[in-house]
């Protein structure tokens, strides 16, 4: 008798363990990512721009961070197509990437804007100028209007002297913003031919624009003709012109770049005759 109550319990022992293991493997295989990762994806998905929050002065209010290395350029160009000018002259790593309301999907690369602080110890509340050369997740932080996730050179600039780690250290931060002209003195526009351009694709990165920086419409002439042709953002700060006819394209080209506040610009002849991917040619006017 007590062999046969034994045997029982063993035999309902071996039964309750296979019920109980599948169901452990089955909620490790089911444990849910960590919550931040999704809330971050779906407000960058369906963020939309609203309006500044006024501050005082006609600034308005803002979220910053930084990323790279402290004092780096923050990334090479990143969603502009800047590549490595971020880094060097007139931009010189004082760039940052910026939410949707400031990217405006490509069209705010190239503009200008202040940035201050007050409200961390470490803050000047003095302006430093950056420009953004890249786009930042947009709704990353409730309640932000706008976020400037900036190179560290530039965050650093907005704090006292000696005190730019500090600043860097001190996470989401609360600014103040306002867009300013842009003045690369001594520099003109400069265009700079895509490696993917061809005789009938042409394709161009348009950087160091004065005055509002940005571009709203890019049109191209050819030589001997009096049209000129719209041309299409491809991304970030390049344009492009397919021909689509089976004709070659005619250079020289001239350019005629219409900014942010409408002001049209004319570069004649910018693009030469013989001109190459990869190139840069530089104009000989700017809008100041």
């Amino acid at each position: 008798m007590a062999k046969s109550v034994i045997l029982v319990l063993l035999a309902a022992l071996m039964v309750l363990s296979l019920l109980v293991s599948p169901i452990a493997c089955s909620r490790k295989l089911r444990k849910p990512k960590p919550s931040i990762q999704r809330p971050v994806v779906r407000a960058h998905n369906n963020y939309t721009g609203s309006p500044s929050v006024m501050a005082s002065g006609g600034w308005s209010a803002a979220g910053a961070t930084y990323y790279g290395y402290p004092n780096g350029d923050g990334s090479d160009g990143g969603a502009c197509g800047y590549q490595t000018a971020v880094g060097q002259r007139p931009f010189s790593s004082m760039i940052s990437a910026g939410s949707s309301l400031l990217f405006k999907g490509g069209k705010g690369c190239g503009a200008c804007y202040e940035v201050k602080c007050t409200s961390y110890p470490a803050c000047s509340g003095q302006p430093a100028t950056v420009v953004i050369t890249d786009e930042s997740p947009g709704g990353l932080y409730p309640g932000e209007a706008a976020h400037f996730d900036m190179s560290g050179t530039s965050m650093g600039a907005m704090a006292k002297p000696g005190m730019a780690d500090k600043l860097r250290a001190s996470g989401v931060l609360k600014i103040q913003y306002r867009r300013v002209p842009c003045k690369y003195s001594g520099v003109n526009i400069a265009f700079r031919i895509d490696q993917g351009a061809n005789p009938f694709y042409f394709d161009v990165l348009i950087e160091f624009e004065d005055g509002d920086g940005d571009l709203n419409a890019v049109g191209l002439k050819e030589a001997g003709s009096g049209t000129w042709t719209p041309m299409v953002q491809n991304w970030g700060a390049l344009w492009r012109y397919n021909t689509y006819s089976g004709k070659a394209l005619k250079a020289p080209f001239s350019l005629r770049l219409t900014s942010d506040s409408g002001k049209v610009l004319v570069a004649n002849n910018v693009i030469p005759a013989g001109w190459k991917p990869g190139v840069t040619y530089r104009s000989l006017v700017n809008y100041s």
